[in-house]
């Protein structure tokens, strides 16, 4: 919820006003105006871009703690969607002059034309001090040279939409189904429910010789399997997976058939719903590029991209029978002993609770698909 105006603006002031009546004091950065959502904090030192136009943080506002942003300005190469989706921006020290080889244009402009109200100076350290000890909470940003009083600005945050119960995935999905065609040989056609998916997702599975159809978010099981495919995959995306009842039920069909499954991110939480598991949100998440998580299947340790509020209520050390099967807990956040994925035992079906296509992020999870792959060729023989 955004309303913002374009120019410039290092010397505007700005505000943000967090739920709870904390205020920090900052200047304009992107456009100017207000904007509410959630405030949420990410770790990487690199990949704003790609965090910026991930489907995955819509109507979120996007704290980063590394200290300066923006250094190397804006291409148009590592968009990994249409558009910018976080709903604000907040950042201690913008670069003021860019430099890459390959920059376009500054992040302040970039921000600005798009019409995502951010702010700068302020002490992100301490604000992420703060979401980690009181939780992820509804924040306003405002900006401009006549802002209103604290506590005007305060009511108007705590009227802002909370995360808990948002049905958002199709709002950032794609409205008419396209495909990705596998580069060379074409190997496997795949059948990938869009739920906010990024634009590396499909090109992984392209240079796997993966064809992959995107569908829409309110893809029905006989959308899904009017593409003959060989494997069905469940994107990231954003919002509460307790309202994605759809979702939900197209994967229980694909379960019942038993075709190769494969999930990422939302589409974990969506596997865990369809295996009759509970989800709950997270205190502050896990977001960045810099997550230890283990693979229990082979005792592997991976670090790994995030960017998740909710999570998978599963138990981490026993089997559990399912509707489909026997089901565990396939890997582990180290630092928390949050569920990061799931896995079928008496069919092909798993799941993962964050990014392997590493936009950006590091390579470490890149076998998952090897791993979809793998398990295509298994039923196909």
């Amino acid at each position: 919820m955004t309303t913002a105006s374009s120019g410039g603006t290092d010397r505007i002031p700005a505000v943000l006003v967090l739920e709870d009546g904390r205020i920090f004091r900052g200047r304009a950065y992107g456009a100017v105006g207000q904007t509410f959502g959630e405030a949420v904090f990410s770790t990487g030192m690199t990949g704003y871009q790609e965090t910026l136009t991930d489907p995955s943080y819509h109507r979120q506002v996007v704290v980063m703690t590394a200290p300066h942003v923006g250094n190397a300005g804006v291409n148009d190469e590592d968009p990994e969607s249409r558009r910018i989706w976080v709903a604000g921006y907040v950042v201690r020290d913008p670069a003021r002059i860019p430099s890459n080889w390959r920059s376009r244009r500054s992040l302040d402009a970039e921000l600005a034309a798009q019409g995502v109200v951010g702010i700068s100076g302020v002490d992100t350290r301490a604000l992420t001090r703060h979401l980690r000890e009181r939780g992820a909470m509804r924040v306003g940003i405002f900006s401009g040279s006549a802002l209103p009083d604290e506590g005007t600005m305060l009511a108007e945050v705590r009227q802002a939409p909370e995360m808990t119960g948002a049905d958002l995935a199709a709002e950032v999905a794609t409205k008419e189904a396209y495909v990705v065609p596998a580069i060379g040989e074409k190997r496997f056609t795949v059948a990938a429910v869009d739920l906010g998916i990024k634009g590396m997702t499909p090109h992984r599975m392209a240079e796997r010789g993966i064809e992959v159809h995107v569908l829409p978010a309110t893809a029905t099981s006989e959308d899904v399997y009017a593409v003959n495919p060989d494997g069905v995959f469940f994107s990231n995306g954003p919002g509460d997976p307790a309202t994605a009842d759809g979702p939900v039920a197209v994967m229980r069909a694909v379960l019942e058939r038993k075709t190769p499954l494969f999930g990422i991110c939302f589409g974990n939480q969506i596997l865990g719903r369809a295996l009759g598991f509970g989800t709950y949100k997270l205190k502050y998440g896990h977001r960045g590029i810099n997550q230890p998580v283990q693979d229990r299947t082979t005792g592997k340790v991976e670090v790994t991209a995030h960017n998740h509020g909710f999570a998978v209520d599963a138990p981490l050390d026993q089997v559990s029978d399912t509707a489909y099967g026997r089901a565990e807990v396939s890997h582990v956040c180290l630092n928390d002993n949050v569920v990061e994925g799931l896995q079928l035992l008496d069919q092909p079906a798993f799941s993962v609770q964050y990014h392997p296509e590493a936009a950006a992020g590091p390579h470490d999870a890149a076998y998952l698909f090897d791993r979809f792959v793998s398990l295509m060729e298994a039923e196909r023989a």
